[in-house]
């Protein structure tokens, strides 16, 4: 019976969270040397969201990278937040998150609005070549995020990839000085060419920033104030032939602060 009440909550977990952005919430963005901060999984859309309670069985993996080496994120399952971590503090950490995946079906309609609102509009194309605009979309949807906790100086491990299957990295540290954000979109360790990428200010609606990766899957974005940002991209491709699912979405996210100008 745990079994199954387990089973049920990720399910509603997935239905919740498809369609909306997903990313790490730290309680702070700036810890001290050897403060534990919190590590908050959020669900929503525009940087504005909801708790995500940690399902270790919906978890591929969880953990930070800091001094040199990476340590796995603790918790208690189905509570907010997801886990605790210990900071180092002497240079900026990664902290990444990757899921396993989960099956969802939208209604037609439904799939084709999510589509476009996500500027996934080669699926569109390829779903009305292929005489499928009238079926529902049958996704399984793979979340990968990372967050950046600020240190005493940057840190160059930010500028390399984690290995996670769809990845934002940045070229260099985006906390160490206020520039325009650089990075790559990578698919598979591969770059990715015309992935769209949005950034987001921390619950600010109305300042949303987008662009297109290029053939080298080389971005920018020219953030126009201090803050928390969310970079974030989703790209998707046809399941392979025995999978249940048609479509393999996957969800990729950055949170970080900006910092201001310097004296």
């Amino acid at each position: 019976m745990r079994r199954l009440a387990l089973a049920a909550a990720l399910l509603l977990a997935a239905a919740d969270t498809q369609a909306h952005d997903f990313w790490i919430e730290p309680s702070t963005f700036h810890p001290r040397p050897g403060q534990t901060v919190a590590v908050g999984l959020r669900v929503g859309q525009n940087f504005i969201g909801d708790p995500v309670p940690r399902y270790s069985d919906g978890i591929a993996a969880f953990y930070v990278r800091q001094n040199g080496g990476d340590e796995n994120i603790e918790g208690a399952d189905r509570i907010d937040p997801a886990g605790f971590l210990r900071a180092d503090g002497k240079a900026t950490a990664i902290i990444g998150y990757a899921s396993i995946g989960a099956y969802i079906e939208l209604p037609p309609d439904k799939f084709e609005d999510y589509l476009r609102l996500y500027g996934l509009d080669d699926i569109i194309a390829n779903r009305s070549k292929r005489g499928e605009r009238d079926k529902p979309g049958r996704e399984r949807f793979f979340r990968y995020a990372k967050a950046l906790l600020t240190g005493l100086k940057p840190s160059g491990a930010v500028s390399k990839p984690l290995g996670l299957a769809y990845e934002i990295v940045p070229d260099e540290d985006p906390t160490g000085r206020p520039e325009p954000f650089r990075g790559h979109i990578l698919y598979n360790d591969k770059p990715l060419a015309d992935a769209l990428v949005v950034a987001l200010l921390h619950n600010e609606p109305s300042v949303k920033l987008q662009t297109r990766s290029d053939a080298q899957g080389a971005f920018s974005l020219a953030l126009p104030r201090t803050g928390v940002w969310l970079i974030k991209s989703v790209h998707m491709v046809r399941a392979g032939f025995f999978s249940s699912e048609d479509w393999d979405s996957l969800w990729a996210s950055l949170a970080f602060e900006a910092p201001g100008p310097q004296p």
